[in-house]
């Protein structure tokens, strides 16, 4: 796309912020709630809401698979659904650095516009600053989303022998970024799994009882999630290093990097937890769903090793999964 040779100055004037929002924002998010351009968004609810905040900071704002406006969409839709919430609004802030290229801004806001569309949720309030140059890099976005609860989700739910699954392969993302940044890509071609998860997990949540949690496995990937949910549930998690869904080329270029799959980042996946009798039907559920084509049970909950997971491999052997000390790919939300 051709990048327009305009760009923003910190302090634009009233008529030139305002004509920006007009022309980049609302032309794409128009609804009758933010059409109002009020203080804040008035949302027609009176029963119970789940209500999420989010900040991306990725870099590089454009990654194979999306871009910084689509995975901040994505991201907070899929912390709604995966608290069992049909997302329906979202908020915007937007801070921009100091020169951004209006041609850039309006890829990315075409992108957000693109995937509240795909999504189903309406963008209804936000916020726009420019910022010195050195103050941010290029843009950040925060988002918060609200939507209905469809099923309650506690994490109390969760029992020993219920089964681990993974909604779709595992590591892409984290790895999508890492290759746009540092030019590794090594012909591979990976691409991020940045997509919303909503027409995949809400259907079976409003049609059966199946599933009894859900998780995002962002940030740290699976391993720090299901560290998460073994620490708050108090219980242990079992998982089979065979049996996690890697595509060929993630896993190549992790070994060549160094690099632990169950660590990197994912933006198209959940962890799930359902009951030993349910997972037959959830698989089948699942698999129907392009997102969900490669779902794998990769463990099981059990009432030993409290608060750790633990790693069958694929040489037989065991080995404890810890929480991530430390993130060796910052920034890739």
């Amino acid at each position: 796309m051709p990048v327009k040779s305009i760009s923003l100055s910190h302090g634009s004037g009233g008529a030139l912020m305002h004509g920006l929002i007009r022309n980049i924002f609302l032309s794409r998010f128009d609804n009758p709630i933010i059409r109002g351009l009020s203080d804040s968004a008035i949302l027609p609810y009176k029963e119970k809401i789940a209500f999420t905040t989010d900040s991306f900071v990725v870099n590089p704002v454009i990654f194979p698979g999306g871009d910084i406006g689509k995975l901040a969409v994505c991201g907070s839709v899929n912390d709604l659904v995966v608290s069992g919430a049909r997302p329906e609004f979202l908020s915007l802030g937007i801070i921009a650095e100091e020169g951004l290229e209006i041609g850039l801004l309006e890829q990315i806001s075409d992108s957000i516009a693109a995937a509240a569309r795909k999504e189903k949720v309406s963008i209804v309030t936000g916020d726009f600053k420019v910022v010195e140059k050195g103050a941010c890099d290029k843009i950040f976005i925060n988002t918060c989303g609200v939507g209905r609860v469809v099923k309650k989700l506690p994490i109390m739910n969760i029992s020993p022998h219920d089964k681990v699954i993974v909604s779709g392969n595992v590591g892409s993302h984290g790895m999508a970024v890492l290759s746009k940044r540092k030019g590794v890509d090594f012909g591979f071609n990976i691409k991020s799994d940045c997509a919303g998860l909503g027409s995949l997990l809400l259907p079976i949540l409003a049609k059966s009882n199946v599933i009894k949690f859900m998780r995002d496995p962002t940030r740290g990937g699976i391993a720090t999630t299901l560290n998460e949910i073994a620490r708050a549930r108090g219980l242990g998690i079992v998982i089979n290093e065979k049996d996690i869904p890697v595509s060929g080329k993630v896993r190549a270029a992790s070994e060549l990097l160094g690099l632990d799959v169950l660590y990197l980042a994912n933006e198209g996946a959940a962890v799930i937890i359902v009951e030993n009798a349910a997972v037959a039907k959830t698989l089948r559920q699942l698999r129907k769903h392009p997102l969900g084509r490669n779902a794998r049970v990769i463990g099981e909950v059990t009432a030993k090793q409290k608060g750790h997971v633990i790693l069958n491999t694929s040489i037989g052997t065991q080995r404890i999964i810890d929480m991530l000390a430390h993130d060796p790919l910052p920034r890739i939300c």
